[in-house]
């Protein structure tokens, strides 16, 4: 016979696996297939031999047809597969580029940290007493709408006392007004619970008084004092808690105070011991 039995074989299980009523079609059409080509084979002449050609060609793309899903599905299931690697490898690099981005993060973070250190060892500790100063770094910014205040990482232990003064670059920011044994609180100039005697360039007298906002106002200026720009504001000492001369700001057209130190940008401050001990003489 012309063709083989492999083929129809594997045309045979493809009608097979066919359902419902073109299962029954395929199987019925493959064994009328079969039985036309045996008699041509048997019986067949010369001039049957195109159409049992025809026949083998028909069988032959059946047996092609019904064989190709062997062939394609394990090409296909490597390439799921892979893409799915792929898919994974690619989520893996993502993390990795994130915990980079982070380090970065980190780092830079830390670089700032020390240029604020070095800034304060080379304005405050230079040529003084450093058992009279306590380098501390914020912990909590306790800041709502109208209270300003700072938590900081040194209490008792290191000598805090209430009511020392507290400085960033030898400018004021603050006092103690509370104080535990590892941390203390800090009352910011702009908390409206704090007044500070202080002295205009000019030599005018003034209290510094907190707004709550970012700026503090001048109150208590002589009556024909007029407020211009740019003009220096200190603390007078008259208070025996600050430094006099301690620089704070610098006067605008509004009767407010632009401080030297911004203080929702503090990291780290100094506590001035001595002016307490100063103050209690």
């Amino acid at each position: 016979m012309s063709v083989s039995r492999d083929d129809f074989g594997i045309a045979f299980r493809s009608a097979l696996l066919q359902r419902g009523a073109s299962q029954k079609f395929s199987v019925l059409s493959l064994i009328f297939l079969a039985l036309i080509i045996f008699f041509l084979d048997v019986y067949g002449t010369k001039f049957t031999s195109p159409i049992r050609g025809f026949l083998n060609d028909v069988v032959y793309r059946i047996s092609y047809l019904s064989s190709t899903p062997t062939r394609f599905f394990p090409k296909a299931t490597r390439n799921i597969s892979s893409f799915f690697n792929i898919k994974e490898e690619n989520i893996k690099l993502k993390e990795t580029i994130e915990k980079y981005k982070s380090l970065e993060l980190n780092v830079e973070y830390l670089t700032n940290q020390n240029k604020d250190l070095q800034k304060i060892l080379e304005t405050e500790y230079l040529n003084r007493n450093l058992d009279n100063i306590v380098l501390a770094k914020v912990l909590v910014d306790k800041n709502s709408p109208f209270l300003k205040s700072i938590i900081i990482n040194k209490g008792t232990s290191t000598g805090i006392l209430k009511g020392m003064p507290v400085t960033v670059n030898n400018y004021l920011v603050g006092r103690i007004v509370e104080t535990n044994y590892l941390s203390s609180r800090v009352l910011l100039l702009n908390d409206l619970n704090s007044r500070i005697p202080v002295t205009l360039g000019e030599g005018a007298q003034a209290i510094l008084t907190g707004s709550g906002l970012d700026k503090p106002i001048l109150e208590y200026l002589p009556d024909d004092y007029l407020i211009s720009e740019e003009i220096n504001v200190f603390a007078s000492g008259k208070d025996g808690i600050f430094s006099p001369g301690t620089p704070i700001g610098k006067t605008n057209i509004n009767g407010e105070v632009d401080l030297f130190v911004d203080p929702n940008q503090l990291s780290f401050v100094t506590v001035n011991l001595i002016s307490q001990q100063k103050g209690n003489l």
